[in-house]
């Protein structure tokens, strides 16, 4: 699962708009009907009742017309809303300013991606030796609506060819084509069903992908299980592909990806069954036939190549190191028992980038970056002096560079390009946006408060200097709370437009996150899965004993694990807060590892089916069956994707289904459904203005905002 949605902002405007008679919130809703069927499963002697099951047929017309209705009901309420136009035009004119990304090199070309305000998609640039510059590939061309976008670029080694991934309708699902560089000719035919994969080129040859079999029923819900690894040779039929690891029962895993080493002499390839853990072996294809060696054997760890050189293997892993740690060995006998540390573990988590002939440590102390280089004998050349306190990204390039490039950003500094000198460590400002937003009129605090069972969390809130605590500013809450992510501070135009009109926006660092490592992962995971919520809850309570918000003014948001955060803090605790924003969550605890790559999600939830205990414990917090009769919840709005492939809509569905026949009071429960979108990747940008307008409105309304001033 992908943690990353779309930060939300709210705005309050400096406009008068005229007051309704009367603001929708306070009238009944009248929902579309949805039919229930007497459906029921039997888990460990307990029955439990699935009366919307109907909904999780995607290809169903009578799904079809329920979405439609749902939305015309969604989009009738929101119209009502007087100042919803002007927040989606504010977000337009703050939106549309140049956004470029660090430039990178490949063959004789320098490449870099650049947005001139509104386009829906980025645009990939390159600049010749000479410095002249032509548009390479420009995905707003792909389709007329903007729907189709860029999945992932491969580049062969001398730059001379280009593997590039694109996703319709922001499906998981994508299609590969191969071009020349120099005249953008189309080489061959086009891959189709790669899934979970980039390319992995073989000098000129060919490239290494990975897919699953399309499955049987529909491609967006039915469960996909073994991928494999395939062998693509330039000329010839994708049916002729070899296959390369996963056609046996002792190589059938959820997840494989296979990668060459710069050199061209290894193959490298890691099997998992869920989104912690891998196995990890390697293959030396400069010796004919040679076997597949075993890196690692077992799933406690997750350890992927950083880089190889002179036979020898670096790194990284959580193998008895719970932050990670950097290590070499003999790619001739690269068991655990060899291992040498090149960068030791320590208190923060570690990931590492290539740039030149150093690795790049990048630490994540309280939720924010620290970056030191080392050389590859494990030296300390330098800890990099950042330009503030945030998040830092980049430091990557080729070894041949002598030269690197990151980006800097944090909740109230848009993000901003650096060139640095690898050699002496100096780095000087690249590029930065020009945006109409001042920086230092905002700060970001970050505080630790004690959840339920006494454990310390961070929370960073961002707000304009001088906001007062009287408890009724509007304030977002978000968190995600899963799969090792990390929430660490980044910009949003949403958010900037929040705050300059004296919005609050929290973000807390939730367990079962990445932040703290392993433990604070696992502390989050299963049988301890209610510690996020608690976490969250406590999240809201400190915001509101602070007097940063009260009750009356708090929406929570989160999307897909964070979906499922919102969903269960909403039914728990459902007086906490005004307004609930549920995105493309899991839903249905009981059903979700039925669908797609679902099951690869069970290190994280368990499922339903390993024994009465988890089964119980999941039945227990399950946003779908814990919606009960009688109670008032917070104004809702779920939003999902018609063709999100990763977590299906039919969670969404449900929910909805669930809580409006259940609402008790005039809050209103709607559910938002995009046409032709899927999880979140790839979204064009004029669908997340309309998305984050349309959530903005929804929260300010519900939050008593009938004339913002």
């Amino acid at each position: 699962m992908q943690k990353k949605m779309v930060p939300l902002g709210c705005l309050l405007l400096a406009v008068a708009c005229n007051q309704p008679e009367k603001q929708p919130s306070t009238e009944k809703i009248t929902y579309p009907q949805t039919k229930k069927v007497d459906t029921t499963d039997v888990y460990f002697g307990a029955e439990v009742k699935d009366p919307y099951r109907w909904l999780e047929d995607d290809r169903s017309e009578e799904t079809a017309q329920w979405v439609k209705a749902q939305n015309e009901v969604t989009f009738g309420y929101l119209k009502k809303i007087p100042y919803r136009e002007v927040i989606q035009k504010k977000l337009e004119k703050i939106w549309n300013y140049e956004k470029i990304g660090a430039p990178f090199k490949e063959g004789d070309y320098t490449y870099y991606y650049k947005n001139d305000g509104l386009q829906n998609q980025s645009v990939l640039y390159r600049k010749d030796k000479d410095g002249k510059e032509e548009v390479f590939l420009n995905p707003n061309e792909f389709s007329k609506d903007g729907t189709t976008s860029l999945g992932g670029l491969s580049f062969s080694k001398d730059g001379s060819l280009l593997a590039y991934l694109i996703s319709e309708g922001g499906s998981d699902w994508r299609k590969l084509i191969v071009i020349k560089t120099q005249t953008k000719e189309v080489v061959g035919d086009t891959l189709v069903d790669i899934k979970f994969s980039g390319a992995s080129w073989n000098g000129n040859d060919g490239f290494y992908y990975s897919s699953y079999d399309k499955p049987k029923g529909s491609e967006l819900s039915a469960k996909t299980d073994t991928h494999k690894l395939y062998y693509h040779k330039l000329g010839t039929a994708q049916k002729d592909d070899k296959l390369i690891f996963g056609g046996t029962p002792e190589q059938k895993y959820r997840y494989v990806s296979g990668e060459i080493s710069d050199d061209g002499k290894f193959l490298f390839i890691s099997g998992a069954n869920s989104t912690s853990g891998n196995k990890l072996f390697v293959k030396d294809l400069s010796k004919p036939n040679s076997d597949f060696v075993s890196i690692t054997e077992t799933f406690d760890n997750d350890t992927q190549v950083i880089d190889s050189k002179g036979g020898k293997l670096f790194l990284i892993t959580n193998l008895n190191a719970p932050n990670k740690r950097l290590v070499s060995v003999d790619a001739s006998n690269p068991k655990p028992a060899n291992w040498k540390d090149i960068i030791a573990e320590t208190e923060n988590v570690l990931s590492v980038s290539l740039a030149g002939d150093y690795f790049f440590a990048k630490y994540i102390v309280d939720a924010v970056s620290k970056v030191k280089q080392y050389d590859y004998e494990g030296k300390l050349i330098r800890e990099v002096a950042l330009p503030g306190v945030g998040s830092a990204g980049g430091f990557s390039a080729k070894k041949e560079d002598t030269d690197a490039y990151f980006s800097f950003t944090n909740y109230n500094t848009p993000s901003k390009i650096y060139k640095i000198d690898l050699k002496s460590g100096n780095y000087d400002l690249y590029w930065e946006p020009k945006i109409d937003f001042n920086s230092d009129n905002y700060e970001s605090k970050q505080v630790f408060y004690t959840s339920k069972d006494g454990t310390k969390v961070p929370m960073i809130i961002t707000y304009k200097k001088g906001t007062p605590l009287n408890g009724k500013n509007p304030t977002i809450l978000y968190g995600y709370g899963g799969f090792n992510i990390s929430l660490t501070p980044s910009f949003s135009v949403s958010n900037a437009v929040w705050l300059d009109n004296g919005g609050v926006y929290a973000v807390a660092n939730l367990r079962g996150g990445g932040e703290y490592g392993k433990k604070w992962h696992d502390a989050g995971t299963k049988m301890q899965k209610q510690n996020v919520f608690d976490d969250f809850i406590a999240a809201a309570e400190y915001l509101i004993a602070q007097k940063y918000t009260s009750s009356e003014h708090l929406a929570i948001h989160g999307g897909s694990n964070g979906g499922l955060l919102v969903g269960a803090t909403m039914t728990q605790r459902p007086d906490l807060m005004k307004v609930a924003l549920p995105a493309v969550g899991v839903l249905d605890m009981l059903r979700y590892h039925t669908f797609t790559a679902g099951a690869g999600w069970a290190y994280d939830y368990g499922k339903a089916d390993d024994s009465k205990e988890m089964f119980e414990y999941l039945k227990a917090y399950s946003p779908v069956h814990n919606v009960k009769e009688g109670i008032q919840y917070p104004a809702t709005m779920v939003t999902t994707g018609d063709h999100d492939d990763r977590v299906v809509p039919a969670h969404s569905y449900k929910f909805a289904a669930e809580l409006q026949s259940k609402q008790s009071g005039n809050n209103p429960v709607l559910i938002r459904i995009e046409t032709n979108a899927g999880h979140g990747a790839g979204t064009p940008v004029s669908k997340i203005i309309e998305q984050a307008a349309d959530m903005q409105a929804f929260i300010l309304w519900n939050v008593g905002v009938t004339e913002l001033k």
